[in-house]
Formats: C-alpha cells, sequence, structure tokens
C-alpha cells in the first residue's frame, strides 16, 4: 500500500515498535502514518530527516483548514511560523486504514478512494471503527462550522431553506459544486464568515471522493 500510493492521502495504522513514544501515539499500542504529497512538506521532511509528529493545523472538532489564510484564521498567533504551499490540491484529509490486525479496516474515507483501495488489494474492504483504535473524525460531531448543518435532498433544500428564512433565519443553500472534495471545507467556512446561521446541503453521490465528503457532511451536520 505505502509503494502505490505514498506520497499520497494514505494514513496507515500499524503496531507500534517499542521506540515510538507514548507521546506520539497517546498511548495506543498503534500509530498512524503518512508521506503527504506536497513539495513543501516533502523539503520539510527532509530537512528534519526524520519523521515528524504533528497534530492537525486547527481547531479540535472545527473545519479543517485547507489554505495558509485557513490556519491564520484559526491559530493566529499561536503558529510561531506558517509554511504556505498553496490550497490543497484534493480538500478532504487522508484516507485511514488500519493494518494493525489481520484484516485491514477503513476507519475514515479520503483521497485514496475505496475503489481504489479495493482495486490494489483485490477484495473488498471492511470499513468502521470496530478495531477500537482512536483516529481522527470518528466523533459524531465533526469538521463543523459555527453554522448549524442540515442536509436535504434536492426536492427539499429549497422548502426547507425557505422555512428557515420565515423564522427569521440566514440560510445559505450548497450546491453539488460548492461541496467538491476541493471546496467543501472553503464553502462550510465562507457561511461563517458571511453570518450564516444554517447551512442547506445535499450528499453527494457516495463514489470517489463522494463517500469522503458525505462523511464530512454527516460528521458536520451531526449533533453538537
Amino acid at each position: 500500500m505505502a509503494e502505490k500510493f505514498w506520497p499520497g492521502p494514505l494514513t496507515l495504522v500499524l503496531k507500534r515498535d517499542h521506540r515510538v513514544l507514548d507521546l506520539v501515539t497517546g498511548g495506543q499500542e498503534t500509530v498512524g502514518v503518512r508521506v503527504p504529497n506536497h513539495p513543501v512538506a516533502l523539503a520539510l521532511l527532509k530537512e528534519f530527516g526524520d519523521g515528524v509528529a504533528a497534530p492537525s493545523a486547527n481547531r479540535f472538532g472545527r473545519v479543517s483548514p485547507t489554505t495558509a489564510d485557513h490556519v491564520r484564521c484559526d491559530l493566529g498567533s499561536e503558529a510561531d511560523v506558517i509554511l504556505d504551499g498553496g490550497s490543497c490540491s484534493i480538500g478532504v484529509e487522508s484516507t485511514i486504514i488500519d493494518f494493525s490486525t489481520e484484516r485491514p479496516v477503513i476507519l475514515r474515507p479520503g483521497g485514496v478512494t475505496r475503489e481504489e483501495v479495493e482495486s490494489f488489494l483485490k477484495r473488498k474492504i471492511q470499513v468502521g471503527s470496530a478495531t477500537g483504535v482512536r483516529t481522527a473524525g470518528q466523533f459524531e460531531s465533526h469538521y463543523a462550522p459555527r453554522a448549524e448543518v442540515l442536509l436535504a435532498g434536492p426536492l427539499e433544500r429549497d422548502a426547507l431553506a425557505e422555512k428557515l428564512r420565515t423564522l427569521g433565519k440566514k440560510v445559505s443553500i450548497l450546491g453539488q459544486a460548492e461541496i467538491s472534495a476541493h471546496d467543501l471545507y472553503a464553502s462550510l467556512r465562507r457561511a461563517d464568515e458571511e453570518g450564516v446561521d444554517v447551512v442547506v446541503v445535499p450528499l453527494p453521490g457516495e463514489e470517489g471522493l463522494g463517500w469522503a465528503v458525505a462523511d464530512r457532511l454527516r460528521k458536520a451536520a451531526g449533533r453538537r
């Protein structure tokens, strides 16, 4: 899997070596590893000459950043240095696959699609969090803007938005183009910047990257 998809948006959860500190794993017996496919990130790793253990560049549970400006808005002066490599090419996070047990399990859909994984492994792959490994994005509410997110089908969307407006809510309706993997997080952040109360959004088809987008939207709409 590493040879096939690295550098790229794939995180492999593996059994930890005794040299891996609890500080890195949160006390778990597994460790998640990834090699990002970006020239700035790769140059940083080369300069360090080793692996880097670090958290994500966003507040817990909030919308992920896809530009350096998003990181500045979230972290402000708490970040001493921000490396600006432009906007993220894919937009959603890495796919997380647990390889610490006998059969691999997708713990989070992401930039490597389920179809690509199953085509490479030549078998169906289990999806879920039954392995007990704690990873990013497993909470019911995650990747959420300050605005409330409501999921609605194409035929219900406009009527729901109009009903909310009659209740005095400022409503934003997102279309399919605005919830592409590349633009999803920017669209949710823009709703907050515009002071929107409720974002009404359809779920995409769950083929390819649509699966990851649908996962993020369900989390964004989760109970807080």
